[in-house]
């Protein structure tokens, strides 16, 4: 019924059993107050190995750049030894597993800054509350980067990148999506630079492109994707010309030779995230030959369908793979259910409830029998 979710699929160094992964999921079971993966987080991704590829939740990259209570980190030592049991627990039950790499800019709340101010690509301010340990609170107007400060950040993903292979995971995804740094250099609504870092779209990927030379550094091309958000308004990022944007976005991809490249790409209905503007996957499908992974309210018939036809290599699935840590078996017995669908209060409380607590397939029919 789904034969093209199921074949494998080789994206540079990486070799997928299946077509079906599963996405990044911030869920803040990590122990504060120094981020740290635990064994709790061990067990919920052991449970979910069964996907083609696992793009873990994002982790920050710095102290300056993680402004989520609850959520992991890889800048330290002691942050890449706990990520090891979770690495060795996927790979034991014969599973890839990629970190996506974590910063989020000026939607740092000052409180997790000691006061001072997030940076960004430019003097702005993000819309809305931030979430803190203390509660809700406004987001405050970002420093624009110094040319100084470019610098540091990218030698901060390196660290990252050599702290990921210390874990031992398979490879790194570069966070470029959803509203956050390197996604606020590549937007016009948000970068207002006029260095060379600014102004026209070749200029403003410079910092994703320097970002991800220094990945490709650490790991090689072929170990290395990027995650972009490229049609509509994130956090109050927002570009005038997004094919312009994530074209020129699309062809660093391609000279670099990213392993993949992952699309979140939201329509008029989405579950996180409405947009009417048109989705770029067929623009970046024409200029990147790279594996492509699209993603955002799929159904298992929509991602067949896509896959099949060649749309895309793959589709990675997010809140379905909350509750459902067998996804991919489901699909291939046609039962896809989601009995977490409405329950969003389980996502980022940091108990062991809503998270590794969900039954398998099996263990529903057994329930029943």
């Amino acid at each position: 019924m789904h034969d093209s979710l199921f074949q494998p699929l080789t994206m540079g160094a990486l070799e997928t059993k299946n077509r079906i992964f599963m996405a990044p999921l911030t869920r803040g079971r990590a122990a504060e107050p120094m981020f740290v993966p635990n064994e709790m987080m061990a067990t919920y991704y052991r449970q979910r190995a069964g996907a083609g590829m696992i793009l873990t939740e994002a982790t920050g990259i710095s102290r300056e750049g993680l402004g989520w209570p609850s959520a992991p980190g890889i800048w330290s030592d002691e942050q890449a030894e706990a990520w090891k049991p979770t690495t060795d627990a996927v790979h034991e039950e014969g599973g890839l597993i990629v970190l996506q790499l974590w910063h989020m800019g000026r939607i740092v709340h000052p409180y997790f800054l000691d006061g001072e101010p997030p940076v960004s690509a430019s003097a702005t301010k993000a819309p809305g509350e931030a979430h803190t340990p203390v509660g809700k609170q406004e987001y405050a107007t970002a420093r624009a980067m110094t040319p100084e400060d470019i610098q540091r950040t990218i030698g901060d993903y390196r660290n990252a990148a050599e702290k990921a292979k210390q874990a031992g995971f398979d490879g790194v995804q570069l966070h470029g999506a959803n509203g956050y740094l390197i996604d606020q250099f590549l937007r016009d609504g948000t970068n207002l630079r006029t260095d060379e870092y600014g102004g026209p779209p070749e200029n403003r990927t410079r910092f994703m492109r320097e970002v991800l030379e220094a990945l490709i550094d650490v790991w090689g091309a072929d170990r290395v994707g990027i995650r972009l958000s490229p049609n509509g308004e994130t956090q109050g990022c927002d570009d005038s010309d997004p094919a312009t944007a994530f074209g020129a976005a699309a062809k660093v991809c391609e000279d670099l030779g990213l392993a993949f490249v992952e699309l979140r790409e939201p329509g008029p209905e989405g579950t996180f995230g409405q947009t009417d503007v048109p989705k770029q996957s067929p623009l970046i499908r024409s200029l990147y030959s790279g594996a492509l992974i699209l993603n955002s309210d799929y159904t298992a018939e929509e991602a067949e369908a896509d896959v099949s036809s060649g749309k895309c290599d793959a589709v990675s699935f997010g809140r379905p793979y909350i509750s459902n840590p067998d996804l991919e078996r489901r699909i291939a017995a046609g039962a896809h259910t989601n009995p977490n669908k409405d329950v969003p209060k389980s996502w980022y409380f940091p108990i062991p409830e809503g998270y590794i607590d969900y039954p398998t397939l099996e263990e529903e029919q057994a329930q029943v029998a």
